[in-house]
């Protein structure tokens, strides 16, 4: 099951076509997404209808309390990320839950958010640099569940910057100080 549970508006054209794409390409996969509001809703479910894809292969998540909308990561293979504002909280917490995500790097912060993601997870190889490399990566994840249990099983070792919160805190506090000592007066 392909998951994306950003924003809607996150959600280009083209992004939404490679996706589609995707779909045609993976008979018995669905795109799982987040309902954010009925009006995209009904646009995505025709969109879908348009590029030949049976509308019911978009599953919409309701929002939910944050402890069970995490639970839920648990129920997806691969989490596709948008472009070219990429996903920021989303991506962190499909990562902390342990779901692989692939993402499309581009040129500005909001375009490279999940790729740093992936590099402190240890997953560098989850980061294309083209739509093109974006959706072959995709398609090769989703007719390979071995690969993705073995990134899942990386990510369920918390290994990485990404997951070793008390080093972050340790080299932030330092930085703090170091900033506190530099406008100290002498």
């Amino acid at each position: 099951m392909f998951c994306c549970f950003n924003q809607s508006f996150k959600i280009t054209p083209e992004v939404f076509a490679c996706w589609m794409r995707l779909l045609l390409a993976t008979p018995d996969s669905v795109l799982w997404l987040l309902e954010c509001n009925s009006l995209a809703t009904a646009n995505l479910r025709q969109a879908a209808q348009d590029q030949g894809v049976d509308a019911d292969r978009l599953v919409f998540a309701p929002r939910l309390p944050l402890d069970q909308h995490l639970a839920r990561h648990a129920h997806a293979d691969l989490v596709l990320d948008t472009r070219p504002y990429n996903a920021h909280t989303t991506a962190s917490d499909a990562l902390w839950m342990g779901v692989p995500l692939i993402t499309c790097a581009g040129d500005t912060f909001a375009s490279r958010v999940a790729a740093s993601l992936l590099q402190a997870a240890g997953l560098p190889e989850l980061v294309t640099d083209s739509p093109q490399a974006y959706e072959t990566l995709a398609l090769e994840l989703a007719q390979d569940h071995e690969r993705l249990q073995q990134y899942r099983a990386r990510l369920a070792q918390r290994q990485g910057a990404l997951f070793d919160t008390p080093a972050f805190t340790r080299e932030l506090e330092t930085l703090y100080l170091k900033l506190w000592q530099a406008q100290a007066p002498n």
